[in-house]
């Protein structure tokens, strides 16, 4: 394997902060080693300053870069006890506050940091089986990673039939499709999820961020590969994107900090404290 030098992991560093905020401390140098070896061995690279180099004068190297960098780890119904607030709590409130005309038939969602899709195709099942859209509703889910190579993953709809242990039965049976003969030992996101999730790439370290609006947004296990600066920063962001009254769901192992303007409804879960800023769609 390449051997990586301090000054060769500082440049690293310091490219992946500025790139995409993402912050490798000195005890991840063994990681980033292991994981851009991989793509030197694809280039037939000798060195990582002749990667360096590569990265700096390609901006679609700089995307690959990334997608090796990142780490994607998830499963269906991850957080159980959020899906649970959201079946038990949230989204009866929602459906009481439609039946007598305080809110809309429509709930708009965003997973920011979808990965291969087991998070929004579980909050599909979810919200498709409380608000079904032959009473008329509307439900639209915005699915965004850094990652092409696991967007990809995610639009295919293609899971490993392992991953059925953790969809809950009635939702499995009606939501997913089982593969037979070639696709045998698999299972595929049905029409009617594949039909409110889209999927797109998005950097929550630059300025573009969809339109606000959305009353859930889930940002998990995410903001911890963020320093301090970094995660204020997209977390003022993903407030503004908040409608009244809207809810964000962070990881378990993640919290607010100092970062004022926010409620906490059950542990990792918060709306906003003051109203939500209103922007041009």
């Amino acid at each position: 394997m390449t051997s990586l030098s301090d000054r060769e992991f500082r440049a690293f560093q310091e490219l992946i902060h500025a790139e995409a905020g993402i912050w490798l401390g000195p005890s991840k140098k063994a990681l980033l080693l292991a994981r851009l070896s991989r793509r030197l061995k694809e280039l037939e690279l000798s060195s990582f300053d002749d990667y360096f180099r590569e990265v700096r004068r390609d901006p679609r190297e700089r995307v690959q870069m990334l997608d090796y960098v990142s780490t994607n780890e998830t499963r269906f119904f991850r957080e159980p006890r959020q899906f649970d607030f959201l079946k038990e709590e949230l989204l009866p409130r929602w459906s009481a506050a439609a039946a007598v005309g305080l809110r809309p038939r429509r709930v708009r969602a965003w997973s920011a940091g979808c990965s291969t899709g087991e998070e929004p195709y579980s909050l599909a099942m979810v919200l498709l089986s409380h608000f079904p859209p032959e009473a008329g509703w509307e439900v639209e889910i915005t699915a965004t990673d850094l990652s092409t190579r696991v967007l990809d993953r995610a639009r295919a709809g293609l899971f490993s039939l392992k991953g059925a242990e953790d969809i809950p039965p009635p939702l499995l049976r009606r939501f997913m499709l089982r593969g037979t003969g070639g696709r045998e030992g698999s299972m595929k996101a049905g029409p009617a999820l594949r039909s409110v999730v889209r999927f797109a790439r998005l950097n929550l370290h630059e300025d573009v961020y969809p339109p606000g609006g959305f009353d859930l947004i889930l940002c998990r296990n995410v903001l911890i590969y963020f320093d301090a600066a970094g995660k204020a920063r997209v977390l003022s962001r993903l407030g503004e994107r908040l409608a009244a009254g809207g809810h964000l769901l962070l990881g378990h192992a993640e919290s607010l900090g100092r970062t004022e303007g926010w409620l906490s409804a059950r542990p990792n879960i918060y709306t906003r404290s003051l109203p939500a800023r209103s922007l041009p769609v």
